[in-house]
């Protein structure tokens, strides 16, 4: 897979004068079956996330409230999404190398990924991601 798999995509948007909805369901607005759901929040003023890439997990990174800076790296070119609707998420497929940096004060981050956690999934350093992104 490559960065231009990568993608926004637009969620379902039901408008109401008592508050907004948006619904996420699995294989339907998003590429695959969700099996876990995490958020990332508190972030310290000038922090940065991420700094890794994932084997096979597929991920809809959104942003619940505040936003942020995702730049995405397929080891070619990088391209950087700036998330700030909760009406819109990130596809981040697998084998993407991803640095998560501008989170405003009070944002809320929410993934929501394909698989379980296991850390036999992640690259944490960059060379060894490069090495087999290209290593065939």
């Amino acid at each position: 897979m490559s960065l231009e798999d990568c993608r926004i995509i637009e969620l379902p948007k039901i408008h109401n004068p008592q508050g907004n909805l948006t619904f996420i369901e699995s294989d339907s607005q998003i590429p695959f079956a969700i099996q876990r759901v995490y958020y990332v929040y508190d972030v310290p003023g000038g922090a940065e996330r991420g700094g890794h890439a994932h084997k096979e997990l597929h991920q809809l990174i959104v942003a619940m409230s505040g936003s942020f800076d995702i730049t995405l790296d397929d080891g070619k070119n990088k391209k950087t999404f700036h998330l700030a609707r909760s009406y819109y998420g990130l596809y981040v497929c697998p084998m993407i190398w991803r640095e998560i940096d501008n989170f405003s004060s009070g944002s809320v981050l929410m993934v929501l990924a394909s698989n379980k956690y296991t850390e036999e999934d992640y690259y944490r350093n960059y060379d060894d991601f490069m090495r087999a992104r290209w290593v065939k």
